[in-house]
């Protein structure tokens, strides 16, 4: 049965539209009341309505419980006042910085759909990244660039990497949760968890701000050294990237120590 309340402003019953941009406008947590709202409307428009909002509230109700499952570990050490999450990016290319992000979130932190770096689109992890870094208590980037990476090989400039993100924090961590490794040289107590941006809301925090900064980086060199690519392999060895390391040899951002084979 409808009542008054399902009337427009000229107390006629409201149009499918009308209560299709009153879903639109509405805060996902008011929802269900909406929903109740209208659940004795017949119309087949507010029926399709309704269904499609029932959808949202179930997916976002598994996004939640995903979300809360990622927590574990900062659950597990919540008597530690700021915890760390650690994580790093750019191992594995030929040209182009390793980057490390440490970062310490809120204690309530609530962001949805955070998640391993890779599993999310391009388009979802800039946007993540802003309201990471607008909530965030504090965090540190730094990278190594190719010249020292070919100096002291990869896994010390990303050790290098990570240390020096976490001196970049205008406060000092508890605890620091890190994506499988530990880091020597670090007097903070360190909890390695295996495919930790998969599982600690912090460690996935880290590796999106990590993913997005080095991502933007090499769309800019890409500007400088357009030939190899950059903005869409950023510096991976792409069937394009490396014919033209073949054919041009290397840039001044390359490094030299991953390509013997190649260049052979």
């Amino acid at each position: 049965m409808l009542h008054r309340k399902d009337m427009n402003t000229e107390g006629n019953l409201k149009k499918v539209a009308e209560i299709k941009l009153e879903f639109m406008q509405t805060a996902a947590s008011d929802i269900p009341a909406l929903l109740d709202k209208y659940q004795d409307d017949e119309r087949s428009g507010v029926k399709t309505i309704c269904v499609q909002y029932r959808k949202r509230l179930q997916a976002l109700e598994m996004e939640q419980q995903r979300l809360d499952a990622m927590k574990q570990f900062e659950l597990q050490y919540k008597d530690y006042e700021y915890i760390c999450g650690i994580d790093e990016v750019g191992r594995g290319p030929f040209a182009g910085p390793v980057i490390a992000c440490a970062i310490i979130l809120p204690k309530d932190c609530n962001i949805l759909y955070i998640n391993d770096s890779k599993q999310l689109t391009e388009k979802k992890r800039e946007e993540l990244y802003d309201e990471i870094i607008s909530q965030a208590i504090s965090f540190g980037i730094r990278s190594i660039p190719p010249k020292k990476i070919d100096e002291i090989n990869i896994l010390q400039a990303t050790y290098e990497a990570m240390r020096q993100a976490i001196g970049n924090l205008s406060v000092k961590p508890d605890l620091i949760l890190n994506d499988a490794v530990t880091i020597p040289g670090v007097d903070i107590k360190q909890v390695p968890v295996i495919k930790g941006d998969s599982k600690s809301l912090s460690i996935a925090a880290a590796s999106i701000v990590a993913k997005v900064t080095r991502d933007r980086l090499m769309v800019a060199y890409d500007q400088i050294f357009p030939d190899y690519d950059f903005a869409s392999n950023k510096g991976y060895g792409s069937a394009k990237h490396i014919e033209a390391l073949k054919r041009l040899g290397p840039s001044p951002i390359h490094r030299r120590s991953f390509l013997k084979k190649i260049l052979s």
